[in-house]
């Protein structure tokens, strides 16, 4: 299935889009070489990933592209795709806090905050992208792991580790010819990831 345009119209502001299999969900990352390199060859992060640090990650393919620019960021330059467990996904999603104040959601900034500090994981939602890394109407999902959430992620939630940089410069290939149709079926299939309303239900 294609990523196009009409399909932006009619998506939800708030819904995530992912690739997935029964047990596991595929979330993207970027890191410098010597990070990513070794993460992707051995299936884990390597000792000198920082647990300590809050560790983003993406299900959107595009938004992927978007902030590591393809693959040509400094610090950014191996692309991964990390097969987790949905079991993990959904608990750091239960347990995340929006990183900014809703006043429908959180009742007051103090109690926000509260729950900010308290939150071993935070969830964004920034507009998705398209081929050519433009805004689209409808969000992407950026869920942040610290803390136990991170520890969790890096030792019992991955599956897998794959090295996409180069699909990310073969698609980014095509885009730069104006060769999008050829872009758009490199694209991995995120179809609408199913997940209960009370998971999200304080997320948007």
């Amino acid at each position: 299935m294609k990523q196009s345009e009409p399909l932006a119209q009619t998506e939800p502001k708030f819904r995530i889009r992912a690739r997935h299999t029964a047990d596991t969900v595929t979330v993207y990352q970027a890191y410098r070489p010597e990070i990513g390199g070794p993460a992707a060859r051995d299936g884990r992060f390597p000792a000198a990933w920082k647990r300590d640090r809050m560790t983003w990650i993406k299900p959107s393919f595009l938004w992927m592209m978007y902030r590591c620019g393809w693959g040509t960021k400094e610090g950014q330059e191996t692309v991964l795709a990390v097969e987790m467990t949905r079991e993990g996904f959904e608990w750091a999603l239960r347990r995340a806090c929006l990183s900014h104040f809703v006043p429908g959601l959180h009742g007051d900034q103090a109690e926000w905050k509260r729950r900010l500090r308290r939150s071993s994981a935070r969830v964004q939602w920034d507009p998705e992208r398209n081929l050519r890394l433009g805004p689209l109407p409808h969000r992407s999902l950026q869920l942040g792991l610290v803390g136990e959430a991170a520890a969790r992620y890096a030792d019992e939630w991955i599956v897998g580790i794959e090295d996409v940089t180069p699909l990310a410069r073969e698609v980014h290939a095509h885009v730069r010819a104006s060769e999008l149709d050829r872009a758009t079926a490199l694209l991995p299939y995120e179809p609408p990831y199913p997940v209960a309303e009370d998971v999200l239900a304080h997320l948007r």
